[in-house]
């Protein structure tokens, strides 16, 4: 069981987090993503969630970072994965994007998903650019929503 002053802490970094995105995607003397790198940024994200949607595991598997499908070795490893740990990200009843933001060479990305149950959380997906120029998923980090309202 979770102490208060715990429960305190995780709701304050998730708030800090959802808020640090719900602002301007771009903070003053950061440099700027072009709109292209923005609409490809999107349109992994989304194709990803499709693939997942229509239990297609090679193509969700193809939008990893090369680190992402070192560490998991298959589609079918990675699909169990996210199955079991991210269910939001499996089957998301809805989804909104949020802001980007820099980190060092990557990019956060936020995204307001509803999962198959209701439970609504930011999905933080660190987008990592490949030696070619496309844009792939490196990471999610789930932040629910409900934990900043109670």
């Amino acid at each position: 069981m979770r102490s208060n002053s715990f429960r305190f802490s995780l709701c304050a970094i998730s708030l800090a987090l959802v808020l640090a995105f719900a602002g301007p995607a771009q903070a003053q003397g950061e440099p700027s993503l072009s709109q292209g790198d923005r609409q490809s940024i999107f349109t992994v994200i989304q194709s990803q969630l499709e693939a997942f949607a229509r239990d297609d595991g090679s193509e969700a598997f193809s939008y990893a970072a090369p680190t992402i499908r070192s560490k998991f070795q298959s589609p079918d490893i990675f699909m169990r994965m996210v199955k079991s740990g991210y269910p939001q990200v499996y089957r998301p009843q809805s989804y909104e994007f949020l802001g980007q933001k820099f980190a060092g060479d990557n990019i956060l990305q936020a995204v307001h998903l509803v999962g198959p149950e209701g439970l609504s959380v930011v999905a933080i997906y660190e987008m990592e650019r490949q030696s070619d120029g496309s844009w792939r998923v490196a990471g999610v980090h789930l932040v629910p929503v409900e934990d900043m309202t109670s």
